[in-house]
């Protein structure tokens, strides 16, 4: 019969290619699962990368705005700062150029409403003070040296602000 040795050399024909249709299948489910986690897992960075760009900006945004000038001469007066005078350069060759000027604060607000006797309020920026001249005060008990007299005398007088060190800049090309 010769249906007899055709069928028994084809059983291990169709179990080869069955096992590798199987093998295909399941190589093929577990690829997509892992495609599938990778993508959830893309989308969560995704989304943590966008959350942390917004505060790096937020951040930035802040940063800036703290870094203004208008903010930062704000600020330095809320700490007790005086713009500096005039600089002076020192030559190689041992020349003084320019005069400088020491840093003198502005005076006081006349307001009578900051009967604390504390700081003047922030961003009253104005002419820094000289001692000399008509509107120079006059040296005496409750003053301090390039300020005011005390609104009243029981009023504590704020200490002067000390005279902020700043680096001296060099001339280009030196």
């Amino acid at each position: 019969m010769p249906a007899g040795p055709s069928t028994a050399a084809r059983t291990p024909f169709v179990l080869l290619v069955v096992v590798l249709l199987g093998g295909g299948l399941i190589t093929l489910l577990l690829l997509n699962s892992s495609l599938n986690e990778g993508s959830f897992e893309l989308s969560e960075l995704k989304r943590e990368t966008t959350e942390l760009t917004d505060e790096q900006q937020a951040l930035q945004r802040d940063v800036d705005a703290r870094s203004a000038p208008d903010a930062l001469e704000r600020r330095a007066r809320e700490l007790g700062m005086v713009p500096g005078g005039g600089p002076a350069f020192i030559d190689p060759d041992g020349t003084v150029k320019g005069v400088p000027e020491r840093a003198s604060a502005p005076p006081p607000d006349p307001e009578p409403s900051n009967t604390a006797g504390g700081p003047s309020p922030a961003g009253s920026a104005g002419p820094p003070a000289t001692l000399s001249g008509p509107a120079a005060p006059s040296a005496g008990p409750g003053t301090a040296p390039d300020r005011t007299p005390a609104a009243s005398p029981g009023t504590p007088v704020p200490p002067p602000p000390g005279t902020p060190v700043q680096p001296t800049p060099t001339p280009p090309g030196r």
